[in-house]
């Protein structure tokens, strides 16, 4: 394959994937209003469902700055969503844990959440959303790994 070839193919990946992150936050923004929360909220939340994180934790996993979650987090607490737990591994970087009023709203976003997914693997088919999953992973692993090199530019 040519560089210019491959050059095209970066830049079309890049341009799309612009464009799926704003469809992305289109519809987390539609879905999580009724909730009573923003899609950077759902964002942040969704990340500690399972585990309370530090918030350097949480931009990690959601690819986003360390101060957004911050600042974002310090909203949830604020408003009830989440709350702030000692973390045994640094005594300054706290976990952010979700509220009961938290997971509750995240279960208010689920219903809708499951028709948007339907939708989609209806309009793609199972299969071939299944595939689009897998890519778009291998494509966020292959971007981690070339910027984890400090000669990316050079």
């Amino acid at each position: 394959m040519s560089d210019a070839r491959e050059q095209e193919l970066f830049s079309t990946a890049a341009i799309t994937s612009f464009r799926l992150n704003g469809q992305f936050l289109a519809i987390a923004e539609e879905l999580a209003a009724p909730a009573g929360l923003t899609a950077a909220w759902w964002q942040v939340l969704g990340a500690v469902l399972r585990e309370p994180l530090p918030v350097s934790g949480i931009a990690r996993a959601m690819g986003i700055t360390r101060q957004s979650v911050q600042r974002i987090a310090d909203l949830l607490v604020d408003k009830g969503l989440a709350e702030y737990h000692p973390n045994p591994a640094h005594r300054r970087a706290k976990l952010v844990a979700p509220t009961a009023a938290g997971r509750e709203a995240i279960a208010r976003i689920d219903p809708q959440h499951a028709v948007v997914a339907q939708r989609l693997a209806k309009e793609l088919g199972p299969e071939q959303l299944a595939r689009t999953a897998a890519a778009l992973t291998t494509l966020s692993a292959a971007l981690d790994a070339i910027t984890a090199d400090p000669r990316l530019t050079g």
